[in-house]
C-alpha cells in the first residue's frame, strides 16, 4: 500500500487478515495469536461468507473492530472459489485486507502430523505424505495471491505472536519497521522466509580453535578471535553502510518487518558475531526497532 493511498484516508493495514496455508503449518496457533492482540477471529468461515464478514468489519464497529478467519482445505470450496472472493475483497474501497499464507518444510509438516497423529485433510485413505504433497501442489496458486509468506518451521510460538504483531499494526508515522537480525548455518538450510542475507563463510572459523568450539560467537574469546582479522572490520563496516542506507528505504516502503539473514557453516560462531555486532548501528536508523535472532547456536 503506497503513502499516497494511506493518505486518502483507506483503513489501516491488518485490519482484515485472511490466513491460510498448509496443513501441520501453525494455522491454530496463529488464530490465538491473533485473538491475543485483540482480533475477533473465526475458523473455517466458508468461502462464501467472507464478503459478508469483510462488510461488517468494513463499518469498523466497537463489536469488530479487527477481524481475523483462518481458512483452508478443510472448507469444501475454498480451492474453487477463493480467488474469486479475494479478487473481490481486494477491489472493496477502504478495506484492504491482508492474505497471510503459512507453511513450512516437508520434513516439518510430516513429523507434526507424526506427533499429533491427526489424519491429513485431503489423505482420503492414503498416507499423510501423499496428502502433504497433493495439498502444497493445489494450494500454490492461492500461495501466490498471499501478501505475506510465513515459514513456521523454525518459529517458536512467541516468535508467531510477534510476526503478527508487524503484521496486524496499521502502519502510521509512529510505527518502527521491526528488523529482525537473524544468524543461521548454511549446513541447516537457508531461512526461506530471510529478505536479505549474507554469507560471511569467508572469514575464519572459530570452529577449527579447540578451545572456541565450544563457545559462540556471543562469548568474548569468539568476537576477539574474530575482531583480529582484518576482513572482519571491513566487511563490518561496509556492510553497516549498506544496510545504513537499504533499511531507511523499507521505512519509507512502508514494511511491517524485514529479515536480515547473516550466514556461517554451522549457525555458531561467525554468524552470531556479525549479527550482534550490527544490532546498535541497525537501531540507529529512525522509525526501526532491532532484535537478535540466532536459529542455529543451538
Amino acid at each position: 500500500m503506497t503513502a499516497a493511498r494511506r493518505r486518502r484516508g483507506d483503513a489501516p493495514r491488518g485490519r482484515f487478515i485472511v490466513v491460510t496455508g498448509l496443513s501441520g503449518a501453525g494455522k491454530s496457533q496463529a488464530i490465538r495469536a491473533l485473538e491475543d492482540l485483540g482480533y475477533f477471529c473465526v475458523d473455517n468461515l466458508p468461502t462464501q461468507l467472507i464478503p459478508t464478514l469483510a462488510t461488517l468489519s468494513k463499518r469498523g464497529s466497537a463489536d469488530l473492530p479487527k477481524v481475523a478467519l483462518v481458512i483452508d482445505v478443510r472448507e469444501g470450496s475454498f480451492l474453487r472459489d477463493f480467488p474469486r472472493v479475494w479478487k473481490r475483497l481486494k477491489a472493496t474501497p477502504g478495506l484492504d485486507p491482508l492474505l497471510i499464507f503459512l507453511e513450512a518444510t516437508h520434513d516439518t509438516l510430516v513429523r507434526r502430523f507424526s506427533e499429533t497423529r491427526r489424519p491429513h485433510p485431503l489423505a482420503h485413505g492414503r498416507s499423510v505424505v501423499e496428502g502433504l504433497e497433493a495439498e502444497r501442489q493445489q494450494m500454490q496458486k492461492i500461495r501466490e495471491l498471499a501478501d505475506e509468506i510465513v515459514d513456521t518451521t523454525h518459529l517458536t510460538v512467541h516468535q508467531l505472536r510477534e510476526r503478527f504483531l508487524g503484521f496486524s499494526e496499521a502502519r502510521s508515522p509512529r510505527q518502527k519497521l521491526l528488523v529482525t537480525l537473524l544468524s543461521f548455518g548454511f549446513k541447516h538450510g537457508l531461512p526461506v522466509d530471510a529478505d536479505l542475507v549474507f554469507d560471511v563463510r569467508f572469514l575464519s572459523n572459530p570452529h577449527f580453535v579447540q578451545r572456541l568450539r565450544p563457545q559462540t560467537g556471543r562469548d568474548p574469546a569468539v568476537i576477539k578471535f574474530l575482531e583480529r582479522q582484518p576482513l572482519t572490520g571491513e566487511f563490518l563496516e561496509r556492510l553497516r553502510d549498506l544496510l545504513l542506507f537499504l533499511v531507511p528505504q523499507y521505512v519509507r516502503e512502508g514494511k511491517s518487518y524485514l529479515t536480515i539473514a547473516i550466514g556461517c557453516t554451522g549457525g555458531r560462531h561467525r554468524s552470531v558475531m556479525v549479527a550482534e555486532a550490527l544490532k546498535l548501528s541497525v537501531s540507529t536508523v529512525a522509525g526501526v526497532r532491532v532484535q537478535v535472532r540466532h536459529r542455529d547456536v543451538e
